[in-house]
């Protein structure tokens, strides 16, 4: 029960800052599965990737909606975009080693910590 309402609270912690910043989830929730949870760094973004099979924005994207903040057409073109390059970018994680593909996620989040902050 535990494991079951720490999973919970993980999604709501990063439902709230998706929603807020909006940041995708992964950013909260792959490093929770791997240092709190033991997943594999494949595992976590395998399950990230699943999660996000459900509108799991629906609810934020129609608040901003609401208030004039979102620009479908361009949603709808990054969207046909991450379709394939999601399944390009699967691809490619299948074949990289656990330690590599670790420090390709940490850099990028270095890299975007690093871009905002100056």
């Amino acid at each position: 029960m535990a494991t079951v309402m720490l999973y919970i609270a993980l999604g709501l912690l990063a439902g709230i800052c998706s929603g807020f910043f909006g940041i995708g989830g992964a950013i909260i929730i792959i490093p929770a599965l791997v240092l709190l949870s033991g997943f594999t760094q494949h595992q976590a973004q395998g399950t990230t990737l699943a999660l996000m099979v459900l509108p799991i924005g629906l609810l934020a994207a129609m608040r901003y909606y609401q208030d004039g903040n979102v620009n479908v057409k361009v949603a709808l073109l990054i969207c046909s975009g991450f379709f394939v390059g999601g399944f390009l970018g699967a691809q490619f994680a299948g074949s990289v080693s656990e330690p590599l593909l670790k420090k390709i996620f940490a850099g990028l989040l270095m890299l975007i910590s690093l871009k905002m902050f100056f």
